[in-house]
């Protein structure tokens, strides 16, 4: 009679029992981090101190403002919204922002999964049909507003992830 796995199973069964789960403060702490280094990023594009993230510029309501009280569902959201348009732009500066956001959203993934919340559900990006003509007319201004809007919005989550958002 062969044990082969049987015995590899039980020779890795004391390493098995050592290993821990993550820790939810550190997958805190990971968002958090990954939140700065966006925010970093962000800072490090020169044009993006040239417009604020409350001005109104007609035309571009259809990147999101700032809201106040996010939720784990909204932050989601937002991030959804926000890669969609910076992968819509063709400026080499946004490629890896917009990496950052996909994997921003695992995490607030796994934060909103350690509190029992329901899985976030697709995000309607109806809003965003005419995305592509705006683009022709104001490649630049999108990406500023864009950038500018997302660095407000990244604070608020950090400042949310502080006190613990709802799902």
């Amino acid at each position: 009679m062969r044990c082969g796995p049987l015995c590899q199973l039980l020779w890795l069964w004391p390493c098995l029992l050592c290993v821990q789960a993550v820790s939810i403060w550190k997958v805190r702490d990971d968002t958090k981090t990954l939140i700065k280094t966006i925010l970093t990023r962000i800072s490090d594009i020169s044009h993006t101190h040239a417009v604020s993230s409350k001005q109104r510029i007609t035309g571009l309501d259809f990147i999101p403002a700032l809201h106040p009280n996010l939720s784990l569902s909204k932050m989601d959201q937002t991030l959804v919204l926000y890669k969609h348009i910076l992968t819509s732009l063709p400026s080499r500066n946004v490629v890896q922002i917009a990496n950052d956001l996909e994997n921003l959203r695992d995490l607030l993934h796994l934060v909103a999964a350690s509190q029992g919340c329901p899985p976030p559900r697709a995000s309607d990006l109806e809003s965003l049909n005419s995305l592509e003509s705006i683009l022709e007319a104001s490649l630049y201004s999108t990406e500023v507003v864009a950038l500018s809007r997302l660095q407000g919005s990244l604070h608020e989550m950090l400042q949310q992830l502080d006190i613990g958002p709802g799902c």
